[in-house]
């Protein structure tokens, strides 16, 4: 027997978070010489057949990011019709949610969108709180650095209020006022469209995170590129700082 034989079979079951970078919408309309905003269109549907694949698949968290900080340096006109398309999107699709049992939580800084868009969000989310099946997370302009230095301030303003002993300080307590407190980091990382960074989407959340990277742009990705990207995560060591033998025989603690 070799050494590939002797090699122990690693089988980690489904992740129980999954956060997707969906990019290629635009590089998908380019190619087949449509409007930029028409690959955002495709890309909607694609979220929706993801979104029901994870909760067929009893994922307990899907985090999307849809809008990030950096993206308001796009051109204007692209950016409206996001803006739009975001719009309409909770609009059709929030029924549809709650009706499956599925909690909606948009994260970022929610401040620079219109007040409309905000009372949607609002809204969106005050429908769907009590759902307790797969929880969808969209950040929406969001920014890892953003989520980090936001947590910092409502700590130091809880330090200057008395409420936090600076003592107290830890990486648990920054996680509590980070923008997904109460959830579980993310186990798989995904990102299409060919690109291999993590473009400041939960830089904190992310430390442990298996990555997984494909050149499918977001509008062909569909539950058949899930699979494969649950079977490469299934397949791999996670080993949080202990050998490949104390996985091997069981004892990480």
């Amino acid at each position: 027997m070799n050494a590939v034989d002797d090699k122990p079979v690693i089988d980690n079951g489904n992740p129980r978070h999954i956060a997707i970078i969906m990019d290629g919408n635009g590089r998908w309309a380019q190619k087949r010489l449509m409007p930029r905003i028409m690959g955002h269109h495709a890309g909607v549907k694609a979220v929706r057949k993801i979104v029901e694949f994870c909760a067929k698949e009893n994922i307990e968290v899907l985090s999307l990011f849809a809008f990030s900080s950096e993206n308001w340096r796009r051109p204007k006109d692209e950016v409206s019709l996001l803006m739009e398309l975001f719009m309409s999107t909770l609009q059709a699709e929030v029924d549809k949610l709650d009706r499956n049992n599925i909690r909606l939580k948009i994260i970022g800084d929610k401040t620079a969108f219109n007040d409309k868009l905000q009372d949607k969000i609002r809204s969106a989310e005050a429908q769907t709180a009590n759902n307790t099946g797969l929880t969808l997370l969209i950040a929406a302009n969001y920014g890892g650095r953003w989520d980090i230095a936001n947590a910092m301030r409502q700590i130091v303003a809880g330090i200057k209020a008395g409420t936090i002993d600076e003592q107290e300080i830890s990486e648990d307590l920054v996680e509590r006022y980070l923008q997904t407190a109460g959830l579980p980091e993310p186990d798989l990382f995904i990102r299409t469209g060919g690109e291999e960074r993590v473009s400041n989407f939960l830089l904190w959340q992310l430390a442990y995170t298996e990555f997984y990277f494909t050149d499918a742009l977001w509008p062909d990705f569909d539950h058949n590129a899930l699979q494969q990207a649950i079977g490469s995560f299934k397949r791999r060591q996670r080993r949080f700082g202990h050998t490949g033998e104390q996985v091997v025989a069981g004892r990480v603690v």
